[in-house]
């Protein structure tokens, strides 16, 4: 018998017959596994259904499953079943065609052209700025989400969605709210079915096919290459000089890329100004810094450098709230981790939610501290303590693009506005494909007088 065979299971929960935890799982995810981790320790295992989980929660683990064996796993069939939405896009491709993919985007995210898209975020939160009226009440995570949108068809496909942006948004909601449906055994043919919610879906995923494609023709005729994401995937070509895309491979970049990138930052940007609104002294040091950086100018890519406050801000916020809360991963063969044997077919899931939280690396964990991020504490901990852009092959392709869009909209917004959370408003997360608030988040709006 082979010395792996000998190797107990991990330690976990007694397993309900048939579904296991799927039940408990589906109720909060994020919830369900944090006391998996506080009750089990590192490695954990449970069934969702039939099928075998493991809950990794050592930022040494994480390092060996997303980096240094990463070729030993693919992406967990929960996330391959947004292929649904994305296609063959870069979340959910794999091996050579996921690589040559990532190659042809990435030109879209170097520095060059990160300098220029800075002007057009902060051109954007300007304007978004703007619209406000002191006193007034809005719902801060809709104002995110529009404005991201905004961003990330100006900046990556050259479109203006202004237009369309609350019918976009209303369908990526539909969509967000059926991933919990389509994660379940059988759960493809549900979308076909007579339901209302099959119906809602299939309209949201029509709604936001007819966005993308609009985009696709119209640049297609117009011949022209204006160097953003949308032409380059339009004009590449395999090595050979031959084998443009078609619609359908640029259709699935472009898709990943048009909601990817503006659903998560939008929902980090929102867990930011709530926890601003609650933590006071961090908020006054906050508009210190962006004050004395600025001396009320807009601030752009030159200022990024500077304002070191603003991104420990972002960077906390997104520890407490990580936009993407799990990675799922399938092991392809059996594997070794730790002291377990882990058997080909099974499922390693870890939390972002989870590690974030944990207060090994991160002392009174729940508190909102930005000087968590100072350079002396960023060594402190482990590199896979955090991770909220996963890490190895598959890291976040606009992850720079990212923490630029966060420290640009809060320093502009910021300059004007001092957001208080609406009295009496319900705050909790809400853990679908991303963390949104589950109810929104209800702000009234204070005018920052000179």
């Amino acid at each position: 018998m082979a010395a792996s065979a000998r190797v107990p299971r991990p330690p976990g929960p007694k397993n309900p017959l048939i579904t296991g935890h799927l039940k408990a799982f589906r109720a909060n995810p994020v919830l369900f596994l944090e006391g998996l981790a506080r009750s089990y320790g590192d490695v954990c295992y449970f069934r969702l259904g039939p099928q075998s989980t493991y809950l990794v929660n050592n930022p040494a683990y994480i390092r060996d499953i997303l980096v240094t064996h990463q070729n030993n796993f693919v992406k967990s069939r929960a996330l391959q079943r947004v292929k649904i939405l994305l296609g063959e896009g870069l979340l959910t491709s794999e091996g050579d065609f996921h690589l040559r993919q990532r190659r042809l985007a990435q030109p879209a995210f170097q520095r060059q052209r990160l300098a220029a898209y800075a002007r057009t975020m902060t051109e954007f939160a300007l304007q978004t700025r703007g619209r406000w009226r002191d006193g007034g009440e809005i719902d801060m995570s809709n104002e995110m989400m529009r404005l991201t949108l905004a961003i990330v068809a100006k900046t990556l496909f050259s479109a203006d969605v202004e237009l369309e942006a609350a019918a976009i948004g209303e369908a990526l909601t539909v969509i967000l709210h059926m991933f919990n449906i389509l994660i379940l055994p059988g759960a493809r043919a549900l979308r076909w079915l007579p339901t209302r919610k099959g119906r809602d879906f299939r309209a949201a995923l029509k709604k936001l096919d007819g966005v993308i494609y609009q985009l696709i023709a119209e640049r297609r005729r117009s011949g022209e290459d204006t160097g953003d994401l949308l032409s380059m995937l339009l004009l590449a070509r395999e090595e050979d000089g031959s084998g443009q895309m078609d619609d359908r491979q640029v259709r699935d970049e472009a898709m990943t890329l048009f909601l990817a990138g503006h659903e998560t930052t939008a929902n980090a940007l929102t867990w930011t100004w709530y926890l601003l609104s609650q933590n006071p002294d961090c908020e006054r040091r906050f508009h210190q810094e962006i004050d004395s950086v600025l001396d009320g100018r807009p601030p752009g890519f030159d200022d990024l450098p500077r304002l070191t406050y603003t991104e420990m801000v972002f960077a906390e916020s997104m520890r407490l709230y990580p936009p993407a809360w799990g990675v799922g991963r399938l092991a392809l063969e059996d594997y070794e981790l730790g002291d377990w044997h882990i058997p080909a077919g099974s499922v390693l899931l870890m939390s972002t939610w989870v590690t974030h939280r944990d207060p090994r690396f991160w002392p009174d964990p729940e508190r909102f501290d930005p000087e968590r991020w100072t350079p002396e504490a960023r060594d402190s901990r482990p590199k896979f303590s955090y991770y909220p852009f996963g890490g190895g092959a598959r890291l976040c392709i606009g992850e720079r693009f990212a923490w630029m869009e966060g420290s640009l909209v809060l320093a502009s917004i910021a300059q004007k506005w001092r957001p208080r959370l609406a009295p009496g408003h319900r705050v909790e997360p809400q853990p679908l494909i991303t963390l949104r608030p589950r109810y929104g988040m209800k702000m009234i709006l204070e005018e920052r007088r000179a």
